[in-house]
């Protein structure tokens, strides 16, 4: 597997490893005493998955008091996958980075406690695994605005994005009040 960094500290690309044939592929998705050596991860105790149609966005979101670090990837269809380091005091904040990760270049992002997270659907269908580092509390889910000017955050969308009701009510980076901010470390 190849590990790539970043400009954010403690964000990853991983490329793991991909066995094809003309009967199909086969890699390795996670393996814990890998990944653990090289991108200091902590362990994970709960996987989801999402499916979300063409357009959906998803994000920006993170936790405060029960913060996940998350590795995820696309099992099938296509995303552009972003993150933005909303991390107090962090020689990187406010910036993000974009990846696409999709079920054809088999990608995988692992994002570290403390960073926001989104994502926007390219293909016609996606679905979205990730693995968390900590359970997820629904009390503790916090936003930022998907669109802030001031992140200008480059969504590779072609139309207007499908966004939950939840997610348009968020605040930009700068209206966040910064107790509600994780800090860094």
């Amino acid at each position: 597997m190849k590990v790539i960094e970043t400009k954010l500290p403690g964000v990853f690309i991983i490329e793991p490893k991909v066995f094809g044939d003309d009967r199909g592929y086969f890699f390795e998705m996670y393996n814990s005493q890998k990944y653990a050596s090289t991108c200091a991860m902590r362990p994970f105790v709960q996987d989801n998955v999402s499916r979300s149609g063409k357009g959906v966005l998803r994000g920006l979101h993170y936790q405060l008091e029960h913060p996940q670090g998350k590795l995820v990837s696309v099992i099938k269809g296509s995303v552009f996958d972003v993150v933005v380091d909303i991390r107090r005091g962090s020689p990187t904040f406010k910036q993000w980075v974009g990846i696409e990760l999709s079920e054809d270049n088999h990608r995988q992002v692992y994002i570290s406690p403390g960073f926001a997270h989104g994502f926007c659907v390219l293909s016609d269908e996606a679905y979205f695994h990730y693995k968390c580092t900590d359970f997820y509390h629904p009390e503790d889910e916090r936003g930022i605005m998907w669109n802030d000017p001031e992140l200008n955050i480059a969504w590779e969308l072609t139309a207007e994005p499908i966004v939950s009701e939840k997610d348009t009510k968020y605040s930009t980076l700068s209206d966040t009040h910064p107790d509600n901010l994780p800090v860094s470390a």
